[in-house]
């Protein structure tokens, strides 16, 4: 009885991971930003339909993060290094909003098409609509929705707009915002955040490690 449960939980243990590393490989190859998206498609195309063998999101970036390594190593690690860089430009542009850099470029997994997504912070609602204006970017606003926390939602304006041929995400969120990040769709934990000073002492430790040539 006890081999049999013992079999079983390996067995699911070694579906979910196979489930999580197909996952990251859609993420990586198909472009999917989605991680439930590409966990439901990666189940489709294993055949593995138990709820059981279902990875977590965190599993799958995870995953992600060791495919990315493993097979896309210095291309992944120049597009994330690009992506920093102009986060922090543009963060000392925005400073008047206590910009705050989130996502797959904080978080180490951003490829060649992930934008640059940051959190500006204002109580009056079309500051940053203005400052757009004033300084002549064209962006296009859209809605999303973000759970404050478990009890709380609220729509935050997005302002999608390229720059330095990429592309930059502003999620508008009121001042009080910023005592508590929104729960990350990964873990529905708070959203690591990095100040842009934060971001400049992460860039410099990437640089000190980086390999000396001669």
């Amino acid at each position: 009885m006890h081999h049999a449960r013992q079999h079983a939980q390996n067995r699911t243990r070694e579906r979910r991971r196979r489930l999580a590393y197909e996952a990251a490989r859609l993420m990586a190859e198909g472009g999917i930003r989605d991680f439930h998206q590409a966990k439901l498609k990666a189940a489709d195309r294993l055949g593995i339909h138990d709820d059981a063998s279902l990875p977590r999101n965190r599993e799958i970036e995870e995953a992600l993060r060791e495919y990315q390594r493993i097979f896309l190593g210095p291309t992944q690690e120049q597009a994330l290094r690009t992506r920093r860089q102009a986060a922090l430009r543009a963060m000392e542009f925005f400073a008047g909003f206590e910009p705050r850099l989130v996502g797959p470029v904080l978080e180490g997994t951003a490829d060649t098409s992930s934008p640059v997504q940051l959190h500006l912070y204002a109580d009056d609602g079309d500051a940053v609509t203005r400052f757009l204006v004033e300084h002549d970017i064209p962006a296009q606003p859209r809605q999303r929705r973000l759970r404050l926390d478990r009890e709380r939602s609220l729509d935050a304006t997005v302002w999608l707009f390229s720059a330095e041929e990429l592309a930059f995400e502003l999620v508008v969120l009121p001042m009080q915002a910023l005592r508590q990040a929104p729960l990350s769709a990964v873990d529905e934990r708070p959203m690591r955040r990095a100040s842009s000073s934060q971001l400049r002492e992460l860039l410099a430790r990437e640089h000190a490690a980086l390999p000396a040539f001669g």
